[in-house]
């Protein structure tokens, strides 16, 4: 089968690095790189920013069922911080996260308030600078097999505030989501190119590990209705693809997809976030986009 191809349209302009869109109370938000700042977006493309504070400088984004908003900040070496919005506005530590390895990355909370973050401790733009720098010297070992890797994880925190590891030895982990019946997590694992599958306990841990799809470039993801995966595939497309690996549909761009969220009143419009991709200043530039297609299968799961 033929992908289709799909063409888009532009939402809004001017951005850092979009990323970690969610659908919620009837607009695209996202984090907005390089700003410190969350912004929300409505379908004729007027947005608002919702949040702006340096000092939480917002990396990716979900909510509680209660409707608090949970805040993963960009993080100096060392720190380990999960915050959380209160009704007044005010921002606060959640869970209980000692136990837990730093670096968190991406956030998912699922249907029964089960949170599920992930990351990995070390120094990402560090680590991809220099790792370019030996490409070009000529090593082309794999980025997961370089000494300086460091595996990423998945952790598990309970609607109580406790925490704990669920899955380990993670090929930097990115975008995750969680099938609408609560059984399922699929995961990034961008530097082998893999979405990854588990199954979900009751207790919320997470067992079976297989492959849901390879070959792809997976960044940030979500689910639709037919149980296929959007997603990016190489530099400069987005794609969506079947469990096993089938790309159904492709959409072309002409700079990097760093996230894609379903949405819209039907749920039927994916949103992309693409911007340039510079690793030597990538928060230097405003060539962020949120960009949208029409899709063929409306959202599912969380987030």
């Amino acid at each position: 089968m033929t992908a289709r191809i799909l063409t888009t349209r532009m939402l809004l302009d001017g951005l850092g690095i979009g990323e970690s869109p969610r659908w919620h109370d009837g607009r695209l938000w996202f984090c907005n790189w390089g700003t410190n700042q969350i912004v929300a977006v409505d379908m004729d493309g007027k947005s608002e920013i919702m949040l702006e504070n340096a000092a939480a400088s917002p990396h990716s984004i979900d909510w509680l069922p209660d409707g608090r908003l949970l805040i993963v900040p960009r993080r100096a070496v060392g720190e380990q911080r999960l915050l959380r919005q209160e009704a007044d506005g005010s921002l606060t530590p959640h869970g209980e996260l000692d136990d837990l390895p730093k670096g968190f990355n991406e956030i998912t909370v699922d249907g029964r308030g089960n949170i599920y973050v992930n990351g990995a401790d070390f120094e990402f733009l560090v680590f991809i600078r220099r790792a370019m720098a030996d490409m070009a010297a000529g090593d082309q070992t794999p980025l997961h097999l370089r000494p300086d890797f460091v595996p990423g994880f998945i952790a598990l925190i309970t609607p109580d505030g406790k925490a704990r590891q669920v899955a380990t030895d993670i090929a930097f982990a990115n975008g995750m989501v969680v099938t609408p019946d609560n059984r399922t997590l699929v995961i990034s694992e961008s530097f082998t190119g893999t979405l990854t599958a588990f199954d979900i306990d009751d207790d919320g841990s997470l067992s079976n590990r297989r492959v849901f799809a390879e070959g792809i470039a997976p960044d940030g993801i979500c689910m639709d209705a037919e149980g296929a995966i959007w997603t990016s595939q190489n530099p400069d497309q987005c794609v969506r693809v079947a469990e096993g690996g089938e790309i159904l549909d492709r959409v072309e761009l002409d700079r990097s997809p760093f996230a894609c969220m379903l949405g819209g009143p039907e749920g039927r419009t994916l949103f992309i976030m693409a911007a340039v991709w510079n690793p030597q200043d990538p928060f230097g530039g405003r060539t962020g986009r949120v960009l949208t297609v029409d899709a063929p299968a409306p959202h599912v799961g969380w987030p």
